[in-house]
C-alpha cells in the first residue's frame, strides 16, 4: 500500500482538522492506533507542524467527510498525475583494487564454466572490458601464464543472484555449468 507524503505531519493535520477515529489516521498513514493518539494526546510529534493532504493533492476532502460519517470506512490516497520517475541504473561496477588481479581468474571460470555468456554479460558481471576478456580467452592477456579459473562469486567480484540471473538470460542452467572435461586420458 502507497502511504502519503510526511506520514506523521499528515496525522497531525487530520487530527486537527477532521473527526476521522483514531484508526483510520493510522490505517492511512501506516502507523499504530496508539501512535495516533499519542500524537493526539501531545505526547508524540511535538512541534510538527500539520501537513494537509488535500491541498497537496493526495486526498479529496469528498473523502474525508466519506469516511467521517462512516467509522468502518477507509481513507484511500489520490493518484498523483505526476509520472513516477524511472530508478535509475546500478552504472559502472567498482571493483577494489585488491580484487583487480583476480578479474582474469574471474573471466577464465567464466569462459571455461558458462561459454553461452556473452562477452557483454561477462563484462556487466564483473565490470570488466570486452577487450581483456577476448585477450583472457585468446591467451594474450599479460598474465596468461598465472590466470587460473576461479569462481568469482567466491572472489566476491559478483553475486550468486547475479549469476544466476546471467546465466539464465543466456538460456543456461545456472545449477549445471558446463566443465568441460580435464584429463579424459587420466583415468
Amino acid at each position: 500500500m502507497t502511504l502519503p507524503l510526511m506520514p506523521k505531519a499528515t496525522a497531525v493535520w487530520l487530527i486537527e482538522k477532521t473527526s476521522l477515529s483514531f484508526e483510520q489516521i493510522a490505517d492511512f498513514v501506516g502507523m499504530h492506533p496508539l501512535e495516533v493518539q499519542a500524537i493526539a494526546d501531545g505526547e508524540v510529534a511535538q512541534g510538527i507542524v500539520g501537513y494537509d493532504p488535500v491541498q497537496n493533492g493526495q486526498l479529496r476532502r469528498e473523502e474525508i467527510e466519506r469516511c467521517e460519517g462512516n467509522p468502518d470506512a477507509r481513507l484511500r490516497l489520490q493518484e498523483s498525475s505526476i509520472p513516477v520517475p524511472k530508478s535509475r541504473g546500478k552504472g559502472a561496477r567498482y571493483t577494489p583494487v585488491s580484487k583487480r588481479n583476480d578479474r582474469p581468474d574471474a573471466i577464465a571460470f567464466l569462459l571455461r564454466n558458462y561459454p553461452q555468456l556473452t562477452e557483454a554479460q561477462i563484462g556487466k558481471l564483473l565490470g570488466t572490458t570486452k577487450d581483456t576478456i577476448a585477450k583472457v580467452r585468446d591467451r594474450t592477456h599479460w598474465n596468461s601464464a598465472n590466470i587460473k579459473p576461479r569462481d568469482p562469486v567466491i572472489l566476491g567480484l559478483c553475486s550468486q543472484s547475479d549469476l544466476n540471473s546471467a546465466v539464465l538470460a543466456s538460456g543456461g542452467n545456472p545449477a549445471e555449468p558446463a566443465v568441460l572435461a580435464e584429463d579424459d586420458d587420466a583415468a
